[in-house]
């Protein structure tokens, strides 16, 4: 299929789904108010004045956003003058987004992937420069950068086999969007090497900006006193997935008393309510971390199981945790990022599936830091023995935090990157 074709036939197929789409971020803001908040923004229509001439950060959600912080405060630390445009796609992005923004910056919703809104949000906005966070690469997008003279950097890029492998079957839209790109600054070589094979001409290894995102301090003492509240360890199922907890639920209600304290931290703040439920099914006492303030009241300390329903503390709940098993690995789904666990100092128990942040596993467990396991089964048994066994959980919680220190610096390199090419 020729590349004209493929686009109007991708043009055409967002244009149907354009009322649905709509009506499912007007659904999900019954949930997350903020998917409700100016959603004439995804059509490209802005109503804030804008200053032409920022530069442009697009973090589709809360992980990119994340990261972003750690670019942001270089590329600051360099030049104090910049001021930045931040787009997101999710609300927990935006959410998070808004303590990174200082005087003369601004935000908004990234929109849909249509000529016209795109048309209309370069007209809007006139950014000097525009960086993608990791995976995004859209074909209208990128085609209409193109044409207004805008250079684009993909950041802290990533690329999975099982990406590659989509992205080449439809190589007649995605090429040709992938050479449109200024420059690639990969995490590793593995995505480097796999970015390069979609097209993009210009492809620099940086590292993983994930391992320069600052933990807060504070965060982290105040779990690691809750901890010290218990007379007993800490089990957690961090950033967790769906399907993932019913399982988890189904072993732990099999273990003999006295059981370390299940802590759950679910990955999306929609699935919350269910999550609680599911506890009080399986027949097991919960406390919601919501429920109180800077410290647990007495009868949390002695329930079954806390879930963390909270926002943007997840340096909290490492350190409270004595064992971390990884949400998202032990279900095909790639993974989620044990980075934030290593600078905090928790062990990591990651399951099969990390293909979405294999580099980075792969070199914890190598490291000490983290191990693998065969199947959530074989987690919840190791993670019993951890929690058992002070001492080797100690040697990894300080394996963790040097692999951590190691890896750091990719936040200058980029900085030093975008600043180079930066009109």
């Amino acid at each position: 299929m020729s590349e004209a074709l493929a686009r109007l036939a991708y043009q055409a197929a967002l244009w149907l789904l354009t009322p649905f789409y709509l009506l499912r971020l007007w659904r999900r803001g019954a949930k997350e108010a903020l998917y409700r908040h100016a959603v004439g923004e995804r059509l490209g229509f802005y109503k804030s004045a804008a200053e032409p001439g920022r530069l442009w950060i697009h973090a589709v959600s809360l992980g990119e956003t994340r990261a972003a912080s750690a670019l942001v405060d270089a590329l600051r630390a360099r030049d104090p003058a910049l001021k930045f445009l931040l787009t997101h796609s999710t609300a927990t992005g935006r959410e998070a987004g808004q303590a990174l923004l200082r005087e003369g910056d601004a935000q908004a919703w990234l929109p849909y992937d249509t000529p016209g809104a795109v048309r209309r949000f370069l007209r809007h906005w006139r950014p000097r420069q525009g960086v993608l966070m990791e995976t995004e690469v859209w074909p209208t997008l990128q085609r209409e950068a193109e044409k207004a003279g805008l250079p684009m950097v993909l950041a802290n890029a990533r690329l999975s086999e099982k990406s590659l492998r989509q992205g080449r079957r439809l190589a007649a839209l995605m090429r040709p969007a992938a050479r449109r790109m200024t420059l690639a600054l990969a995490q590793t070589e593995a995505d480097a090497e796999r970015i390069r094979a979609m097209g993009m001409a210009r492809v620099e290894v940086a590292g993983n900006l994930k391992y320069d995102i600052a933990m807060d301090p504070a965060l982290i003492a105040r779990g690691q006193a809750w901890a010290a509240l218990l007379d007993r360890p800490v089990l957690m199922l961090a950033v967790s997935r769906e399907g993932e907890e019913k399982a988890l639920l189904h072993d732990w209600v099999k273990l003999p008393a006295p059981r370390p304290l299940l802590a759950i931290v679910p990955r999306h703040p929609q699935r919350f309510d269910e999550i609680a439920a599911l506890i009080q099914a399986a027949g097991l006492t919960l406390a919601r971390r919501s429920q109180w303030g800077d410290e647990p009241p007495p009868e949390a300390l002695t329930v079954d199981v806390w879930l963390g329903d909270s926002m943007r503390e997840m340096p909290l709940y490492y350190g409270l945790a004595s064992v971390a098993l990884l949400g998202g690995s032990f279900a095909p789904l790639g993974g989620q990022n044990l980075i934030e666990a290593a600078a905090c100092g928790c062990p990591v128990l990651a399951g099969p599936h990390t293909f979405n942040f294999a580099e980075a596993t792969e070199l914890a467990i190598a490291a000490g830091a983290a191990r693998r396991c065969a199947d959530l089964s074989d987690a919840v048994a190791q993670g019993l023995a951890l929690c058992g066994d002070t001492v080797s959980r100690q040697t990894m919680a300080a394996r963790a935090q040097a692999f951590s220190r190691a890896h750091q610096g990719a936040a200058a390199r980029m900085a030093v990157a975008l600043l180079s090419i930066i009109p």
